[in-house]
């Protein structure tokens, strides 16, 4: 997979270049926004797209304040958000909302996906290797809360040379949201 298109993105958290990765979807393609500043170790956020969060500021999770609080490290101290098309933990926009509502009911974000016919979580950081490797990047500092991508990139040969951590508040709407990342998926809230 590689860089299809690029150019320059002026943002309310500062300028940057967007990049685009095709794969079998074009109309769909994942997205690097990268800092116009340099560091020595860049500073980055994997980040899978979340329309209710990101776009509609949806208070079920804790996505559009990660995205933003995300945009304003990396503009601040160099590197690049690496935005995912992996719509609901890799299971689309539908079967997500589906997921809403069985949280409505009762059930935790996880065992909505699994009562759906879906694993907790579908998403492949794979597209990520391919990114760090067209930026050069063999040593990053991770914007994060959730140890498995750390593990991924370590796995991978990608040191994670610091974690840094995504201080959000919760609210009434996403409390049971946020601890069950936090005692199923081990997430460092």
């Amino acid at each position: 997979m590689a860089n299809t298109a690029e150019s320059f993105l002026p943002t309310a958290f500062g300028d940057f270049r967007i990049l685009t990765f095709s794969d079998k979807d074009l109309f769909h393609p994942h997205v690097v926004l990268l800092s116009e500043k340099t560091a020595t170790v860049p500073t980055i956020r994997i980040h899978s797209e979340c329309l209710t969060g990101d776009v509609f500021a949806s208070l079920r999770c804790d996505c559009g304040d990660q995205l933003h609080a995300s945009l304003r490290m990396i503009q601040e101290n160099g590197g690049a958000l690496l935005y995912l098309r992996q719509e609901g933990r890799g299971i689309g926009l539908t079967e997500k909302i589906k997921a809403y509502a069985l949280q409505e009911q009762g059930h935790d974000t996880y065992k909505a996906n699994e009562l759906l016919g879906h694993g907790q979580d579908e998403r492949d950081f794979n597209i990520v290797l391919e990114m760090l490797q067209q930026l050069g990047w063999k040593a990053v500092n991770l914007i994060t809360n959730n140890p498995e991508k750390i593990n991924f990139l370590q796995n991978h040969n990608i040191t994670v040379v610091e974690r840094i951590p995504l201080v959000i508040s919760s609210n009434a709407h996403n409390a049971a949201y946020l601890e069950a990342k936090k005692i199923i998926k081990g997430h460092l809230l």
